[in-house]
């Protein structure tokens, strides 16, 4: 007795199509939020927000979470596609995402970043202590958006990467060296004049250690959450930045790390 399969569901293709496209725009939203709000800290979501409730430092991070939030939940619908485009295709081979509709997805959240959240709102730039903001959205815009798009709409109708596709590896190329390169600008910037300071206190330890220890320097208070743990300082000698380590900091910008968001916050700014 020959086994009848049933017909494959004429939407499978355009479900793992749809699957590819929004893994493909959430993996974009997390490489950029983890890249450069975390570990490059060039920014947050809300950077170009200074004044109100979302201008304190706690609420900058809050709306990365909520942002992050909202990436899972686009990916998580990829991933229901993605089931979804598998049920309804009777084979048994294996169903593998369309890595060109992937790509398109990762370059059109890059693309659709730049134009709504750089140049239309204004609510963040790519680095924000940089001299020429114009230079880095572009460039950003070019490497992480515009080439990955083409890419994907070029290799967008074959189910596999091409066998040793010179344009994948050109591009995963370009991926390496931005982020080595963005991060050896963060933890060698080529302007010196931004001299802010974040300080992180330990649960429990007191600031007035801090300023003990800063008590013969010409430091000054930029800004302070409320709870006291958390200190934006200008003027803080170098070699003193270490030493507040004892006297309960467990985070000074500057001294053993990347200066990060720390580098563009200014003084003056409201505390």
């Amino acid at each position: 007795m020959e086994l009848v399969r049933p017909p494959d569901d004429p939407a499978a293709p355009r479900r793992l199509r749809r699957a590819s496209f929004l893994l493909g725009f959430s993996m974009g939203g997390f490489f950029d939020g983890i890249l450069l709000h975390q570990i490059l800290q060039w920014h947050h979501l809300l950077s170009g927000v200074q004044t109100g409730a979302l201008g304190s430092l706690s609420a900058q991070v809050a709306m990365d979470g909520v942002f992050h939030a909202i990436m899972y939940v686009i990916a998580a619908a990829g991933l229901i596609e993605l089931f979804r485009a598998r049920s309804a295709v009777s084979s048994s081979a294996p169903i593998r995402p369309r890595w060109g509709h992937f790509w398109i997805g990762f370059g059109v959240w890059h693309i659709t970043d730049a134009l709504l959240s750089h140049w239309i709102t204004g609510i963040h730039r790519i680095k924000m202590d940089a001299e020429n903001l114009l230079v880095w959205d572009l460039a950003w815009f070019v490497v992480f958006g515009v080439a990955p798009l083409l890419y994907g709409w070029r290799t967008r109708h074959h189910r596999r990467p091409p066998p040793n596709g010179g344009a994948g590896k050109t591009i995963a190329s370009l991926f390496a060296v931005a982020v080595l390169a963005g991060g050896m600008v963060n933890l060698f910037p080529l302007r010196s004049d931004a001299d802010t300071t974040v300080i992180a206190l330990r649960p429990g330890a007191s600031a007035g250690a801090m300023f003990q220890a800063l008590a013969d320097t010409d430091a000054r208070v930029v800004w302070s959450d409320p709870q006291g743990l958390v200190w934006v300082m200008t003027a803080i000698p170098t070699a003193q930045k270490l030493g507040l380590f004892a006297s309960g900091a467990m985070y000074v910008s500057g001294s053993v790390v990347p200066a990060g968001c720390s580098a563009w916050l200014k003084a003056g700014a409201s505390s």
